[in-house]
Order: C-alpha cells, then sequence, then structure tokens
C-alpha cells in the first residue's frame, strides 16, 4: 500500500474505537486551513467528500466552540482555533525558548529566520522572524514543506530509518508534483533529484542550503539545533533570503557563521532548561460540563463527541508535554473512556502519538486551522467583533492605535464599522490621523482612563460629535489599542452613553483582547 500524502487524511481503515465526527471535524479543520481560513458549505462538501447536513453540524459545533464563525454562506476560522496549535508550541517548548534568539539573528542580518520541526518526511514550521519589504517570505508557522525541496530536510533526514526513506520515496511516486503540500508550488516531476546525496553531505558537514529548491530566486542555510539530552535534532534555525541580496554560495560564506552562533546559543538555552523544568499551567477547565449544556441548548445541531474530542489537544500545554490516559481524563473532566476513544482516533491521524503510556501532540496539530491565522493583524482579529457591534447599536465603531513617535500625540484608525442605519453617520476612515488628547480613544490609550475602565469625549472635536472608548491590552497588560462607539448628541445623552452602549463596548474589547492574547502567544501580530 503506498503511503499517504503529508497533508492527506490517513489512509489506512480506523481503528474500531476511533471517533468518526472527531475525524470528520478534523477533516473540515484541515479543509478549510489549506484554502487559506474560508469555504463555502458547498466547498466543504466537495473538498471532504462529507454530506451537507454533516458539513453544517460540523460547522455549527466548530462555530460554538469559537473555533469559526458563519458569515453569509461561508464557514471562516477564528484566531480561538489557534488554541489547538498554541498547545502543541506551548508543549514543545522550543518556540518560548529560542524565539528571542531567531529574531535577534534577524534583526542583525536584516534577513528572515526561521525554526522548523520534522514532520514525518515534511518540515513544519514553528517561528518565523520575517522581514516587513515588497519582497519577503511568505511561509506561515504551521505550513508543511516536502523535506527534499527544503534546507532543514537533509538535516532531519540524516537521522532516518530505512522505513522513513522508504515512506519517502513511496510518498514521491504517489505525489510527483507535491500536490500535497499546498504551502510550495508544484514540483516539475522531472527536475533532478539529489535529496540522497544533499542528506549525505548534511550529515557530514553539519549544515544545508537550499538553491531555489522551493522556487525560483529563494535560496537559505541550515544548521540543526540538538537536544542536549539526546544528541538528535530537535529543530532547525535557518536564514532565508532570495537571490538579488544573496547567493546561496553567498549564505554559506558570510551568514552562516552567524547562523552558528546563534545556534550554539539556543542550543545552551536547551541545556539551560533542562535545569529547570517547566512548571505545568493550568489545564483547561469545566469543558466536559460546558459541551453538555450546548448539547441541551442545540440539541442535535451540536456533536458533542466532536467538541469533547477536540478539548483532548488543549490537555496539553507548558509542563504538559507527555501525559498518560488518567492525565487527559483529569484535566479535562472527560470519562476516562471518552478521552480514550479520542487519543486513538488522534493516533490514527497522525496528531498524536504513543510511547508506552504517555501520550504526546505532533506538529501536525498546526494543521488544524494554524497557518492562515499566524499572519493576522489586530485589525483583522478586530473587524468582526466592530461589525457585531455596529450592528447591535446602530452606531459607528472604530479600532485605533497610537502613531509612533507623533509629538503631540495622534491615534491612527486601523479598523472601522458603520452604523448599518441611519443618515446622521460619523465618516471616519481606516487611515485617518486625529490628535490624540481631544478624542476618547487617544484618552483610553494614553490613560488612565476613569472608573470603570472607559473615556468619554463630548464635543470636543467636532459640535455634536459623542463619543466613549475602552482600551483593548495586550498579554503583558499594556494599552496597544482602543475600542469606541461614535454617536450624535441628540441621539444618546452622556449617562446613556455609559449605561447603554459601555456594556456592550466592554464585552467587545474583551472578546478582541481574547482574541489577541491567542493569536499572539506564539506570533507577532502587528497592529494594522
Amino acid at each position: 500500500m503506498t503511503a499517504p500524502l503529508p497533508s492527506s487524511p490517513v489512509a489506512h481503515e480506523p481503528p474500531a474505537e476511533a471517533v468518526t465526527p472527531l475525524i470528520r471535524g478534523v477533516a473540515v479543520l484541515e479543509a478549510l486551513t489549506e484554502a487559506g481560513g474560508t469555504l463555502s458549505a458547498s466547498a466543504l462538501e466537495r473538498r471532504t467528500g462529507l454530506a451537507r447536513s454533516t458539513v453544517d453540524r460540523i460547522t455549527a459545533t466548530l462555530a460554538r466552540m469559537g473555533y469559526l464563525r458563519q458569515d453569509g454562506r461561508d464557514a471562516v476560522l477564528t484566531p480561538r482555533v489557534m488554541e489547538l496549535g498554541n498547545a502543541y508550541l506551548a508543549a514543545l517548548r522550543l518556540p518560548a525558548l529560542l524565539d528571542a534568539h531567531a529574531d535577534a539573528v534577524a534583526d542583525e542580518l536584516d534577513e528572515s529566520v526561521s525554526l522548523a520541526v520534522a514532520d514525518r518526511d515534511g518540515i513544519r514550521f514553528i517561528h518565523q522572524a520575517t522581514r516587513r519589504r515588497a519582497m519577503s517570505v511568505s511561509f506561515r508557522i504551521g505550513d508543511l514543506l516536502p523535506a527534499e525541496r527544503t534546507a532543514p530536510g537533509p538535516l532531519f533526514a540524516a537521522e532516518w530509518t530505512q522505513r522513513e526513506w522508504a515512506d519517502w520515496r513511496a510518498r514521491r511516486a504517489a505525489d510527483p508534483t507535491d500536490a500535497g503540500f499546498p504551502a510550495v508550488p508544484p514540483r516539475n516531476p522531472a527536475a533532478d533529484d539529489d535529496f540522497e546525496a544533499r542528506t549525505a553531505r548534511a550529515r557530514r558537514d553539519g549544515w544545508a542550503l537550499d538553491d531555489q529548491l522551493v522556487e525560483p530566486g529563494l535560496v537559505a542555510v541550515s544548521v540543526p539545533v540538538r537536544d542536549p539530552g539526546t544528541g538528535r535534532v530537535a529543530c532547525v534555525a535557518s536564514v532565508v533570503s532570495h537571490t538579488s541580496r544573496h547567493t546561496a554560495a553567498d549564505l554559506r560564506e558570510t551568514l552562516l557563521p552567524r547562523l552558528r552562533a546563534a545556534v550554539t546559543a539556543m542550543e545552551a538555552e536547551l541545556r539551560a532548561d533542562e535545569a529547570r523544568p517547566a512548571e505545568p499551567g493550568p489545564p483547561p477547565a469545566g469543558l466536559a460540563v460546558w459541551t453538555t449544556a450546548s448539547k441541551h441548548e442545540l440539541g442535535r445541531d451540536f456533536v458533542e463527541s466532536l467538541a469533547r474530542g477536540l478539548t483532548v489537544l488543549t490537555a496539553f500545554g507548558e509542563g504538559r508535554s507527555a501525559l498518560t490516559l488518567t492525565d487527559v481524563a483529569k484535566a479535562t473532566g472527560l470519562a476516562r473512556a471518552t478521552a480514550r476513544r479520542a487519543l486513538i482516533t488522534y493516533e490514527h491521524l497522525g496528531l498524536v502519538t504513543a510511547d508506552d503510556r504517555e501520550f504526546a501532540l505532533t506538529p501536525r496539530v498546526l494543521s488544524l486551522g494554524y497557518p492562515p491565522l499566524s499572519r493576522t493583524t489586530l485589525a483583522r482579529l478586530a473587524a468582526p467583533r466592530l461589525r457585531a457591534l455596529a450592528d447591535r447599536l446602530d452606531e459607528p465603531t472604530a479600532l485605533a492605535v497610537l502613531v509612533p513617535g507623533a509629538d503631540p500625540a495622534e491615534i491612527q484608525y486601523v479598523a472601522v464599522a458603520a452604523a448599518s442605519r441611519g443618515v446622521l453617520t460619523v465618516d471616519i476612515t481606516v487611515g485617518t490621523r486625529l490628535p490624540a488628547s481631544p478624542t476618547a480613544l487617544g484618552r483610553a490609550l494614553l490613560g488612565p482612563v476613569g472608573p470603570g475602565g472607559y473615556a468619554l469625549a463630548d464635543e470636543e472635536l467636532e459640535s455634536g460629535l459623542r463619543s466613549i472608548a475602552v482600551p483593548v491590552r495586550d498579554r503583558a497588560g499594556r494599552p496597544v489599542a482602543a475600542v469606541n462607539v461614535a454617536t450624535h448628541a441628540a441621539r444618546r445623552t452622556l449617562a446613556e452613553c455609559v449605561s447603554e452602549v459601555l456594556p456592550a463596548l466592554h464585552a467587545t474589547a474583551a472578546r478582541i483582547q481574547d482574541d489577541l492574547h491567542i493569536a499572539s502567544r506564539f506570533t507577532h501580530v502587528p497592529l494594522s
């Protein structure tokens, strides 16, 4: 039997104890991921082969969990689905330990730097420090690439067993154009294939090059970061550029020494971490109770076995990289039998590995929604939240940030949602800059805000314009943006702004803030 493609559902029959709705739910999430985060119900039918009624029930369940939202006929992935990938990255520990080193090299060299781990016969990115240029590398955290078309690939392949080489050859024969890897352009089947020779060189030299293997113009040099306990490759650090800046030979001569120095520092970080095991973070709480309540509320439209199965992934995390069945059941509140069937299903799908009595997540968990959301911005995160608030209050809403270096302080609008009805409205567009001091948005950002955590501006910027705003804070608690609702003085009194608008405004800001905290745990989220 030929090996399954890396990004396709596992080809062999599922075990008898596998949870069929969970398999189908994973298929829907992977289809949405490969499509960039948005698909219509009919497109999901075609891509997954599921019946329309099944697709509708799965998307309704995922929407209830906050993992997607319905936008007309489309299902759209939301930042909360990144909780699944975050669980893997937190359990892995490598991003938390090594990201700062990768970022420092990127800043010093003014080139993109990535960290990747092995995912069967592919490589999957766990960190990207990308330069913002007109022409830049577009890979995302969670993207899967074929090992043979990358610089990290030969370094991982240097440790492959004969069985793994056989699986690689079978996959190449079954997928000669790399259709199973949507993150890369199709491969020319007639292209020279010297992967085994490049692997032998990487084994000998301790580094590897990608000289335009992914696409013309893209070059990279890679060095392995080795686990201090086992000596095996834990991840691979790469400097990525394009040929208008560096040739492959130039990367080797000028940038490889600096990359090697960075890897030495990374390996020292891993050795130090061995002496200070991570304290387990809090496991998820009350999830089993929540799924039961949702089932009672939504009836057959809520697929409880799918929801419960997905909660199993969030049992893992920092200090919880390997869990027993008992650990998983305790962390989620699920019955042991329920947790066991979910783990069996995930092992079949390649999302979990089992070693003796312990289970661990695999990099493939990142295929569940992470890549299309790992390059989001705060403005994109906020847009659907602002739209919902504007529709609810029938007033315009906006998100603004402080303009860096402006003196006196200014704000810039980065997302807006107009009122859906009414003739008299506030007409401010994205990109508009205003003085911070006479605006509620500016006051909410400059702080301190008044009792209840809000700022008011009453006809100070313009006659008749009344506004109330609250801050949005990052993971460190710093205000990085503010959300407001604007109205005409004839529509709402100041007291009504506080009593009628402020509760909904606080709730919206809290949702945007939650989305930001989830999305920015292992990725950089620009403000606009």
